[in-house]
Parts: C-alpha cells; sequence; structure tokens
C-alpha cells in the first residue's frame, strides 16, 4: 500500500490509502505489544466507534444509491463504495486486534 507523502497534492488519495492499511494505526495509537489494560480498553472502544460510524456511512450510500439512477449507482459502486468498505474492513480488523488484545491481557490477570 503506498504511503500518505506518496500523494502529495492528492489528500483524497493519501486518505484513501491510509484508510484502506489495516496495519495503519491512528496517530497516537499505542504499542500493542506494550499496551497496559487501560490504554487496549481505550483503543478497542476508539475503533468500536470508528466502526459502527462507518457501518452507518456505508448503509447510508446504499439507501442513496437504490434511488439513484443506474449510471449514478454504477459511478458510486466504483469510486465511493470500494472505499468506504475498505475503511470499514480497516477499523473492524483494527477492533478485533485491540479485543483480542484485551481478552490477551485478561487472561495475564487470572
Amino acid at each position: 500500500m503506498p504511503k500518505m507523502d506518496a500523494f502529495p497534492d492528492r489528500p483524497e488519495m493519501a486518505a484513501a490509502s491510509r484508510g484502506a492499511d489495516p496495519d495503519q494505526p491512528m496517530d497516537g495509537e499505542a504499542d500493542p505489544t506494550t499496551a497496559s489494560m487501560e490504554q487496549a480498553l481505550f483503543w478497542a472502544k476508539v475503533y468500536s466507534e470508528i466502526l459502527a460510524m462507518e457501518e452507518k456511512v456505508l448503509a447510508r450510500v446504499h439507501e442513496l444509491m437504490a434511488v439513484q439512477t443506474a449510471t449514478v449507482r454504477r459511478e458510486v459502486e466504483l469510486t465511493n463504495v470500494p472505499v468506504i468498505a475498505s475503511q470499514v474492513e480497516r477499523f473492524r480488523q483494527r477492533h478485533e486486534h485491540w479485543d483480542s488484545k484485551v481478552r490477551e491481557l485478561q487472561l495475564l490477570d487470572d
């Protein structure tokens, strides 16, 4: 996946690239190898909230597409939907990662 600096004059391309990379942590995200339970819970919650929002965005796009012409639907399917879907998947994977870290830390505490 190209890095953000690969698109210095195209912020939308940099955002799409960042949004699609499941290995891309958020700014300030804790290091999962050294994260405390508090940090793991925080990041699991953050990703849960973002995931819920992105899923609503995708659902709304699909609702709006339903009342558009075939030409408009096709263009949205080719442009907007893949970007949003890749963001949903990134946030789902990051959430699962932190949720797994919470479970791991819980086992260590038991």
